[in-house]
């Protein structure tokens, strides 16, 4: 399943850089993460970064993109080529 950024998100930049497929930008108003590259860091790290470093708990599972670890991983080989 992917992950969503919540309006609880306070723009603090730290997320972003931590994202190894590159979901995460800068939204209109919070930052936003891309549900078709997002992996949950799955084929890169064991847990998802952006949710290790975010100082105010907003980055949940997006229940509108539920995918399973099989699932997470054929999209980290599309992604990344590997």
């Amino acid at each position: 399943m992917a992950l969503i950024i919540t309006d609880e998100c306070i723009n603090c930049d730290v997320c972003e850089p931590e994202c190894p497929n590159e979901a995460i930008a800068p939204g209109d108003e919070i930052y936003e993460i891309d549900p078709s590259k997002c992996t949950e860091c799955v084929g890169h790290y064991d847990t998802p970064q952006c949710v290790e470093v975010c100082p105010v708990d907003c980055i949940p599972k997006d229940p509108d993109h539920v995918e399973n670890e099989e699932q997470l991983m054929e999209k980290y080989h599309k992604l990344t080529g590997k």
